[in-house]
């Protein structure tokens, strides 16, 4: 389903799209995006739980959210929650590509103080030359609690002249990320730089309680509206952050309307962390986290494993990821025939290798929920020669067996340190998924 050519984006799409570049500048990092989306939530009527605590019926009804490390679980509880109420789940993530700051970062070259850094997932390294960067994540601390942390411009990764690199332009940038990629942090004519001290001064503690951390580098420019009609947004970190923060909104627009018809299912937000290094972790799509939650909610309403195993059989996930643009320099990378475009509508997102969880009868859950939400979507599917990524919704769906829906929307510079959607994208991606909850 193809959507006509798009005009100038509507007054509260624009809005839309001014808060989610509020909501990238508020996340950082994905402990970051965590928290703000407990804050957003919190502010609109949530209580959080607590994994450590004990649950009963009272506390998994209402409007709820559970934190583990840089990933969020909120749900909605319609008033006759029982054992046999089905969950309509909404998931995305809240990592993206980065470098990542190692153990014992504190390097020195030439006169330049520098961090060490790692390459977190697949960025396109080229994007993160020449941009002033921050510091940004979690630190674990001696009397066992943990700090967020962000500090300011502070960071740059210089790209090496042209003068010294007179075939960079004809023969193609070549980085090696150990030799490449460390940034600059300040001249080494002031003394030795601690990284770590950085952190510390940023989060008003003392450089010696820090005994861990988790902390990647950031680009400092500020999300931007921009176009001849102001139909772009460019911003870091949409892919995945669009999907986080649509999620977000629709889950809280949910719990202030009406109350839900007698019989809906639980409408579940789920934000996961690591999707871009494979989600194999205790926050990750590939680890316990949903499932713990579920199982805990079902036996707090006095379920067992089988009647769960019956409610799982009767539930949805919408997986929400960004995907690909067609690209108007690169019409080869991407199927003749499927071509979305920026400002068409969401993508649901089809793989015959099952890359994306997309089926015949997820297509007509999420048809059944555009045409609900007024919404016009479009399909996504990869040149056969070009190999395709994949999600949270394939993993989803191998560890609880759910019917699961892959879609998103349509960037360009996908994994770059900057991406470009377009404005009127997010807005619709929000009003599907607030529609998959109230089917």
């Amino acid at each position: 389903m193809t959507s006509p050519a798009t005009t100038a984006p509507t007054a509260d799409a624009r809005a839309f799209a001014e808060d989610l570049g509020a909501f990238v500048t508020a996340s950082p990092s994905s402990f970051h995006a965590a928290a703000e989306s407990a804050r957003r939530l919190a502010a609109a009527g949530f209580t959080p739980l607590e994994e450590t605590q004990a649950w009963d019926a009272e506390a998994v009804s209402g409007d709820r959210y559970v934190v583990r490390d840089g990933s969020i679980i909120a749900w909605s509880a319609p008033s006759d929650l029982g054992t046999g109420t089905a969950v309509r789940i909404v998931g995305a993530h809240t990592d993206s590509p980065a470098l990542k700051l190692k153990p014992h970062p504190r390097i020195s070259a030439d006169g330049f103080e520098q961090a060490g850094v790692e390459v977190y997932g697949g960025p396109l390294l080229n994007s993160w030359l020449d941009r002033d960067l921050r510091l940004a994540g979690r630190l674990a601390l001696r009397d066992g609690s943990s700090v967020l942390v962000s500090t300011g411009a502070v960071a740059r990764v210089a790209q090496l002249a042209v003068h010294l690199d007179r075939g960079v332009n004809a023969e193609g940038l070549r980085l090696d990320p150990q030799r490449h990629l460390q940034p600059i942090l300040a001249l080494t004519g002031g003394g030795p730089l601690d990284p770590l001290a950085l952190l510390a001064e940023a989060a008003g503690i003392d450089r010696s309680e820090i005994l861990g951390y988790d902390v990647v580098t950031v680009d400092t420019q500020e999300p931007a509206v921009i176009g001849a009609r102001e139909e772009f947004l460019a911003s870091a970190r949409l892919d995945n952050l669009s999907s986080t923060h649509a999620g977000v909104r629709a889950l809280a627009d949910l719990a202030a309307g009406e109350d839900a018809p007698a019989g809906s299912p639980l409408p579940l937000f789920v934000a996961n962390d690591h999707e871009e290094v494979g989600s194999a972790s205790r926050s990750g799509a590939g680890g316990p986290f949903l499932e713990d939650v579920l199982v805990r909610i079902h036996a707090a309403l006095g379920g067992d494993d089988a009647s769960l195993r019956q409610v799982l059989a009767s539930s949805t996930v919408l997986s929400c990821d960004a995907g690909h643009a067609a690209h108007p320099n690169y019409p080869d990378r991407h199927d003749p025939v499927n071509r979305p475009r920026l400002g068409a509508g969401p993508l649901l997102k089809l793989n015959a290798q099952q890359r994306y969880a997309t089926d015949a009868v997820g297509t007509a859950i999420f048809a059944r929920a555009c045409e609900a939400a007024d919404v016009r979507y479009q399909e996504f599917v990869s040149n056969n020669a070009v190999p395709c990524g994949s999600t949270i919704g394939p993993i989803t769906a191998t560890r609880l067996g759910i019917t699961t829906i892959d879609a998103g929307i349509a960037l360009l510079s996908m994994h770059s340190a900057r991406e470009l959607c377009a404005v009127a994208d997010p807005i619709a991606l929000s009003r599907v998924a607030g529609a998959f909850w109230r089917p």
